[in-house]
């Protein structure tokens, strides 16, 4: 499923609980009697004050469970084990065929029925696919038109869709049955015939394709198994493999790490960092090189994409 995003980029959310209570505000809240009695050095204090607790208070709000949970993710399980992570990619199955179905569906359409933060996540979603779209088309019709093309994680058949318009065959896939079957209902209704959609689980997937293509995936993978999931991408692609992941950096660490402090249960799914070298570590083991890379980042996506050929 092509969630990208879909990472929440906790330092928009901080920056804007940030701004209702900043340096230039915080003086100006004492009663104006005291603000004008009060000593110079005093008011200093108080706006440094409140840039430091500002910044504490925002951190700490931007990274609670309802931050979180507002698009789907939770914070990570501390321990890795092969069953947990059978159980909980039994989770991310469950919610993106129910209401995470919904909520991701409208945010990949022309829906006027978005908030801000959903309208953010499907801006900068759609600009990766751009941009993959536009490395592709700078290479030459032949790098698409007669190609088999593996789309992993096809979510609605935002990349599949026009990458069968460009006369690609296109074998797409998502663990969302849902998910799938929506894609193959705006294929059909756009006449694209060149992609078929099936149910499945990224691992379950096998064959050889010219392209995979795997977009905003591997959030959903813990970093304990991020390694294998890209050798098994590797192992699909006899020419190029393009991946995106939400980078881990120690920004975002940090204010994780701080959201852990706070209690609060969430229904949705978990969401996983990954540091860049590792990931390019693990498609130069699998014998790709990197040819090009992009950050994409708005308020609330965050997301590196990667283009690999193999050696």
């Amino acid at each position: 499923m092509a969630m990208t995003l879909k990472l929440v980029t906790i330092a928009a959310a901080a920056a804007s609980c940030a701004t209702a209570f900043t340096p230039s505000t915080a003086s100006r809240a004492l009663p104006s009697a005291a603000r004008r009695a009060a000593p110079k050095q005093a008011t200093q204090m108080i706006d440094v004050g409140a840039t430091v607790g500002a910044t504490v208070v925002a951190s700490a709000v931007a990274t609670h469970p309802i931050w979180l949970e507002a698009l789907g993710l939770k914070k990570p399980k501390a321990e890795y084990t092969p069953e947990a992570a059978e159980a909980e990619l039994g989770e991310v199955r469950e919610y993106f065929n129910t209401v995470g179905f919904d909520r991701w569906n409208k945010i990949y359409s022309d829906s006027d029925e978005v908030n801000g933060v959903q309208m953010d996540i499907r801006d900068g979603h759609q600009e990766t696919i751009d941009t993959v779209l536009q490395w592709l088309d700078a290479d030459g019709e032949s790098a698409t038109k007669g190609k088999t093309i593996c789309d992993l994680g096809c979510g609605v058949g935002t990349l599949a869709i026009p990458l069968a318009q460009r006369g690609a065959t296109v074998s797409a896939s998502d663990i969302s049955a849902s998910m799938a079957t929506e894609a193959a209902r705006r294929a059909e209704e756009l006449g694209v015939t060149g992609a078929s959609f099936e149910a499945s689980d990224l691992e379950s997937v096998n064959g050889k394709y010219n392209l995979v293509t795997c977009i905003d995936v591997m959030i959903h993978y813990p970093t304990e198994k991020m390694t294998d999931m890209v050798s098994h991408l590797a192992g699909l692609s006899d020419e190029k493999l393009l991946i995106s992941f939400a980078p881990k950096t120690p920004a975002y660490v940090l204010l994780k790490k701080i959201g852990e402090l706070f209690p609060g249960p969430s229904k949705t799914t978990r969401a996983y960092l990954h540091p860049e070298d590792d990931v390019r570590a693990a498609l130069q083991k699998a014998g790709f090189k990197i040819e090009r890379s992009k950050l994409t980042a708005t308020n609330f996506y965050f997301s590196t994409l990667l283009e690999a050929v193999r050696v």
